[in-house]
């Protein structure tokens, strides 16, 4: 009797191995409820998510590349305005230089100028000097000759018309006897 209990009983289990039918229906409507809810609901909102994602990649990589864009043309105009300021001073410097040589010239010439203007009033100063010397040397001759010519004549030269004339062609005698030795 065991023995039939048992085959009895075994007949009554559902088999372990075969599935129960309307488990499998209910878990297949189950399934086709959950698919249809994601798909009606749960997909689109996950494409919408994922196209934002994409447009935000795709925008941040035109930044990226609009701002990389930028900074080489900063780029290419700080290297040209780097460029002009190079040429711009050299262009400073050589006009510095000229306008050097054009103020040293202005002094050489002005102190060219400084120098011949002293040389022509030590020129005339020695000049002057040189008339006075001969006036004065004139003078003195003419005392001494009239002092000599007194002596020599034994007779005096007070009077002053005869004493210029005398000293006069003296003097005039001594300048030709001067050049004509020369």
């Amino acid at each position: 009797m065991l023995k039939t209990q048992i085959v009895l009983a075994a007949e009554d289990a559902p088999s372990p191995v075969l599935p129960n039918i309307p488990e499998i229906i209910v878990g297949l409507i189950a399934f086709l409820l959950l698919l249809f809810l994601l798909w009606k609901f749960a997909v689109p909102r996950f494409e919408k998510l994922y196209e934002e994602r994409t447009a935000k990649i795709e925008g941040g990589i035109e930044k990226a590349e609009k701002a990389q864009a930028e900074a080489e043309e900063a780029q290419a105009k700080y290297k040209a305005q780097l460029a002009d300021a190079y040429t711009e001073a050299a262009k400073i410097r050589d006009d510095a230089r000229l306008e050097a040589e054009r103020i040293k010239e202005e002094l050489r010439a002005e102190a060219q100028d400084e120098a011949a203007r002293i040389i022509a009033q030590g020129h005339a100063a020695l000049q002057a000097q040189k008339a006075q010397i001969v006036a004065e040397l004139r003078a003195e001759l003419g005392r001494n000759s009239v002092e000599l010519a007194s002596r020599i004549v034994g007779e005096s030269l007070e009077d002053e018309a005869r004493r210029r004339g005398t000293v006069d062609r003296f003097l005039a005698e001594l300048g030709t006897g001067n050049g004509a030795g020369k």
